[in-house]
């Protein structure tokens, strides 16, 4: 048997992402249209696994695959339609964990668009490289994913 202990930490981070669009654009895309925006590289079941989001609280983003594959990437905590939701996550040791993720992805209205805001915290096994990969994946997601979608449309 072996046994191997590391120390917990929190980690808190903000990110911010204009989108030349308004707040109801934004929120329709994030939430009906999920799967139409998220980047290839973030499919983690498949390809061509389908990726939803019932956004109320006790709902989840989750993806799919045909073969069965699945991802529970979080639950929906809380929602405030077009100006917040509070999702929780759990990462697993085989992906750096084990943590718990508090995101926060909010919508605020300015100068004729949205300003996009991700807060995250990271409570567990989790390093300042961890923190720093996991910010850098969703200004990537939501900056390339979501505000690209969203301004072309």
């Amino acid at each position: 048997m072996s046994v191997e202990t590391s120390e917990t930490r929190t980690v808190k981070y903000e990110l911010e992402i204009p989108i030349r669009a308004s707040v109801d654009d934004v929120w329709k895309s994030l939430v009906d249209g999920i799967n139409t925006w998220w980047l290839p590289d973030f499919h983690m079941v498949g390809a061509d696994s389908v990726v939803s989001f019932d956004a109320v609280a006790g709902g989840q983003l989750v993806e799919r695959s045909e073969d069965g594959g699945s991802l529970l990437w979080y639950t929906v905590q809380m929602c405030l339609p077009k100006q917040s939701i509070h999702l929780v996550g759990h990462t697993a040791p085989a992906w750096g964990g084990p943590s718990l993720s508090m995101l926060e992805l909010a919508l605020e209205d300015a100068d004729g668009g949205t300003l996009f805001i991700v807060r995250e915290a990271i409570f567990g096994h989790v390093s300042e490289s961890t923190a720093k990969g996991q910010s850098e994946g969703w200004e990537l997601l939501f900056g390339d994913g979501l505000r690209k979608h969203v301004e072309s449309n």
